[in-house]
């Protein structure tokens, strides 16, 4: 059966205009004024609301085995909250830590998601070490189509990699034409940072910021591309949170060194004195890099205004209220993660177009766009033309709501955005011609999603 969305105003990173969208199948067939489609078609009428490409976050954690418990999302609930919030595509982190063999921990994120996901899904790789067998597993997982790696500089003696793998890792990279995203936080900087405050009785989650300052967030930068200037290879930060650090990517790229740069949406509208909050409501708040102060707002969003900034992601990672709690007494032990996946689109177009100052084509460039071109989706995701994916968001720009953990999708018992206001909602959402949301309902296939299989960025 076909589908059929009239009259809609689409809105895609470069243009906009009102039209029809006719999809035969998976694929977008036509575009064009009062198309007319066959007997059993499904119609909808999308007068009056914004038609954008599906939204793709390039950073979720679903399957996430992590300071000794485990996220709360499974591929089941975290892709059905994607889909409420608009996202019809995330690049999760598949990340087995460096004791484990990396094919296995390949093969096993792919078990979990296969059959189970709703949405489209791929991954990038994650490169904890660099053995004997690490070069031909990587080959073997680029041949599979996961052609992006995932580095941490953080969290020393579990996920962290040390500067001989990271350059070897690179130079595979490069040789491969495979993009190499990267976690810049300095490890050794933090580990001392760490053991210093809590040997001055400093426990709580309000310090938790304060062992992981800008400098160390911008050395790590510094660090990641200067590795990517002596190899040649193509590198994208991730969650980038601070003045600091961004000031060290742009003087990366004016000295040729190919990085993009994402943000993600909680260090555009949350601070610092989230974290800040006694007990368990501050570590609700716990998340690396840190929720900073408030004063780098406005640098990331004027940096995502100019482009400076890629991309939009979330780095959704849930844990809930018990899971945080494990961090009583001692910052370093509370599970890192806030959850977001479900509530990106909504409050960057919120805080980002209504209410702000981002073109909407930036906003579709950011949430969509860019993510599909560095990721080698692009123009079957992230845009909307005949060929691509019906991956298709009907947003209803009059919609006015309010964030909260009663009314969300996601496995966890609370929302870091708990009483923000909305501005529009995803009305439908399509993912490759089959209606997947209705009206702030889930109505799709469930399992419906597939494995990506990707080749090099546009």
């Amino acid at each position: 059966m076909g589908l059929l969305i009239r009259q809609g105003e689409i809105i895609t990173a470069d243009t906009r205009l009102r039209a029809d969208i006719y999809a035969e199948g998976e694929t977008i067939t036509e575009i064009g004024e009062n198309l007319r489609a066959p007997a059993g078609t499904e119609v909808i009428d999308a007068a009056g609301k914004l038609v954008f490409p599906g939204f793709i976050d390039p950073h979720v954690h679903i399957y996430l085995p992590f300071m000794g418990t485990y996220a709360k999302d499974t591929h089941e609930t975290g892709s059905k909250a994607a889909l409420m919030g608009g996202t019809t595509t995330f690049i999760e982190m598949c990340c087995p830590a460096g004791s484990e063999d990396a094919l296995e921990g390949y093969r096993l994120w792919k078990r979990k998601a296969e059959g189970s996901a709703a949405c489209d899904y791929a991954f990038h790789m994650g490169v904890t070490r660099f053995g004997e067998e690490t070069e031909g597993q990587l080959r073997e997982i680029v041949a599979d189509g996961t052609s992006s790696f995932k580095v941490f500089l953080a969290y020393k003696g579990a996920f962290g990699i040390d500067d001989e793998a990271l350059f070897k890792t690179l130079q595979l990279a490069k040789e491969l034409g495979v993009i190499v995203t990267a976690h810049t936080e300095n490890a050794e900087l933090v580990a001392q940072l760490q053991r210093k405050l809590l040997s001055e009785g400093k426990t709580g989650p309000e310090w938790h910021e304060p062992s992981r300052p800008e400098y160390v967030e911008a050395d790590g930068v510094h660090h990641f591309a200067t590795f990517l200037e002596a190899t040649g290879a193509r590198g994208y930060v991730v969650h980038l949170s601070c003045e600091l650090a961004l000031q060290a990517a742009l003087a990366a790229r004016a000295r040729g060194v190919d990085l993009a740069v994402e943000s993600v949406i909680p260090h555009l509208l949350l601070d610092k004195s989230y974290a800040e909050r006694p007990e368990v409501e501050g570590a609700k708040y716990v998340m690396s890099p840190p929720l900073r102060d408030k004063r780098n707002q406005r640098v990331l969003w004027e940096a995502l205004k100019r482009g400076d900034i890629q991309t939009i992601g979330t780095d959704h990672a849930p844990f809930d209220t018990a899971q945080k709690a494990m961090g009583s007494g001692d910052f370093t032990k509370i599970p890192n993660g806030i959850p977001a996946i479900e509530d990106r689109v909504k409050l960057l177009y919120t805080y980002g177009v209504s209410r702000g100052e981002l073109d909407v084509h930036r906003f579709v460039d950011a949430a969509s766009t860019q993510a599909a071109k560095l990721f080698g989706l692009f123009p079957r995701k992230g845009t909307i033309e005949v060929g691509s994916d019906a991956d298709l968001v009907v947003y209803d720009p009059d919609y006015r709501g309010t964030l909260s953990a009663k009314t969300q999708h996601m496995n966890v018992d609370y929302s870091g955005f708990e009483g923000f206001e909305i501005d529009g909602r995803p009305e439908v959402v399509t993912l490759r011609g089959e209606v997947m949301v209705r009206e702030g309902r889930f109505v799709g296939t469930p399992g419906r999603g597939v494995f990506l299989r990707r080749e090099g960025a546009v």
